[in-house]
């Protein structure tokens, strides 16, 4: 290869870098090894994994286990939909254009607000951009967020808001204290953000909260981490949510290990021009017929560069679709009924914990997920209960080591929790705590 492009050495190819520059030596690297050998590799890696359905998974805190019918996988596979990557040549991307249309409008409805766009890279960037449209919107420069906010929602809001110029302002961690936020509210308060179900699993109203926060002059951000929630709890806009931000992974996609997901958008009417990403229109073609385009892209990046209201000028497609198909699946009635069988695993497990001597129920009002505060630190019982094939939670202090809050549990349990595996849940914990 180097005499085909007239080099005669390898180090010719680097010539133009300065030496000072160069590595003295090769980088901490395994050598190079052929395919086989890497898979090999990588297969023992995975092999230290534990599946989710292996056994008893009590694990959530933004990320759920729920069972995908395998209908979605083979829907999003059709060649209807596998279109042009990029939709702005509608005459040969209807399929991904109607796509993203009918997945605004389901957000559209499971949150409770009459305009969605077409998805976000998933729900803490969706959180992110939230604040800073709350910035535009209100020429304010501050965000005050809740104590019962994910960490991991706060720590990549103020990433992005931070380079932006917009002040965030974080609570303590709290368990059921989403009020908490008025008290920091000042003039330059653009927006508040709230989580319910928080990241403790508590549900809350947020009607008056709402109503303080317009007599403020700022905007409210709801936050919502498990999709599945909408079909039991009061939506966003029913409770006066200004901009509704949400994790859509648990409708029609797996945990992935962390990834991809899909974040839902969705906010009022006088808001629309300020709204992150794309949006997919109806419209009828020369002949009368049905169709499908972007629209407001002047808002977006590729026209507006630097003055557009985001820099995120794509979508999580694949993701959406698999959302769009498997909601499409469940229905209303659907959604409303798993919602519901959610709801009771996690009563069922609840109770099974709470019966355990030394184990504190923290959170009082629930959807699916709850804290539980035990008399060890969290973190060794989850690592002990994992031995024993068992993933009791998510240890708090994983979240946020620094919160002082090391002998809190997150506990989530699913339609696929089933009772023997909340049996074994709560003997294994009994016999690790000395109960």
């Amino acid at each position: 290869m180097l005499a085909v492009i007239g080099a005669g050495a390898i180090d010719d190819l680097f010539v133009d870098v300065p030496a000072a520059a160069r590595l003295p030596g090769p980088v901490d690297l395994p050598d190079h090894a052929s395919e086989m050998s890497v898979e090999r590799a990588l297969g023992r890696m995975a092999a230290r994994n534990r599946p989710a359905g292996s056994g008893p998974f009590f694990c959530g805190a933004g990320a759920y286990r729920h069972h995908v019918p395998a209908s979605v996988d083979h829907l999003i596979q059709r060649s209807e939909f596998l279109t042009s990557y990029t939709p702005y040549q509608p005459e040969i991307a209807q399929g991904t254009l109607q796509v993203l249309f009918e997945f605004q409008t389901q957000v559209a409805a499971l949150t409770g607000l009459p305009v969605a766009n077409a998805s976000m890279y998933d729900g803490s960037t969706a959180c992110a951009e939230a604040v800073l449209m709350a910035a535009r919107a209100t020429r304010r420069r501050k965000a005050v967020l809740s104590g019962g906010l994910h960490p991991h929602y706060a720590q990549t809001t103020y990433t992005l808001a931070h380079t932006a110029g917009v002040e965030t302002r974080r609570l303590a961690a709290a368990v059921d204290d989403e009020a908490a936020v008025l008290a920091a509210i000042d003039a330059d308060t653009a927006c508040v953000v709230v989580q319910t179900p928080n990241v403790f699993g508590t549900v809350t109203d947020l009607t008056e909260l709402a109503e303080a926060v317009h007599a403020a002059g700022a905007l409210l951000v709801v936050v919502t981490t498990e999709a599945v929630s909408f079909g039991l709890l009061k939506l966003p806009g029913e409770i006066g949510a200004d901009i509704a931000v949400a994790e859509g992974q648990s409708i029609g996609n797996s945990l992935n290990f962390g990834g991809p997901y899909v974040g839902l958008f969705a906010c009022t009417e006088r808001l629309l021009r300020q709204a992150p990403g794309r949006l997919c229109g109806e419209t009828v073609d020369a002949d009368g017929r049905r169709g499908f385009v972007l629209t407001l892209s002047t808002r977006e990046q590729h026209i507006r560069r630097d003055k557009a209201t985001s820099n995120i000028c794509t979508n999580s497609g694949l993701c959406a679709l698999a959302f769009t198909i498997h909601l499409s699946l469940l229905g209303g009635a659907g959604l409303k009924t798993l919602a519901q069988v959610n709801h009771a695993r996690a009563i069922r497990t609840r109770n099974a914990l709470a019966a355990i001597p030394g184990v504190d129920i923290l959170t009082p009002r629930f959807f699916n997920e709850f804290a539980v505060r035990l008399p060890v630190a969290a973190a060794a019982v989850v690592e002990s209960l994992a031995a024993r094939d068992i993933l009791a939670g998510v240890p708090f202090s994983r979240l946020d080591p620094g919160g002082g809050l090391d002998d809190v549990l997150l506990v989530c349990a699913t339609e696929t929790t089933t009772a023997e595996d909340i049996d074994a849940l709560a003997e294994a914990l009994s016999m690790e705590i000395g109960a």
